[in-house]
């Protein structure tokens, strides 16, 4: 695969990245979505409140990319969860679930000593375009 089989996306209805990634990447027929972190987009700060509400703003920034790439959160086939803490693990499996009704991904989720600017959980997702 050359360099021209993979397509940069981004869009505004996310945050931007916060260091040298991209949003997302189309290639070879997958998106691939960087971890999305609970970055208001039209703040750039964290959300406030607890791990629920900082899954439901990081899964709402996945799920804008997506859209914008042309794709749901149907068509996500694995994400990766890293929480600062899994003794959260029960509050962002309710709010995760949420998102994924029917036909869940495959999911791997880890602790992570920090995530970027202490957000308390990070995901990311590979989609099938």
């Amino acid at each position: 695969m050359s360099g021209q089989d993979r397509e940069v996306l981004s869009t505004g209805g996310a945050p931007a990245a916060i260091g040298p990634y991209s949003q997302a990447i189309r290639a070879g027929g997958f998106l691939f979505v960087s971890g999305q972190i609970p970055l208001d987009p039209a703040t750039g700060t964290i959300v406030p409140g607890d791990i629920a509400a900082q899954t439901r703003r990081a899964l709402e920034n996945l799920r804008a990319i997506l859209v914008a790439a042309g794709a749901s959160l149907d068509a996500v086939v694995k994400t990766t969860v890293f929480l600062a803490d899994l003794g959260e693990f029960e509050k962002m499996n309710e709010v995760y679930g949420s998102y994924f009704r029917t036909a869940p991904p495959a999911r791997s989720t880890v602790q992570a000593v920090r995530l970027p600017r202490d957000a308390r959980v990070e995901i990311d997702a590979i989609a099938v375009m």
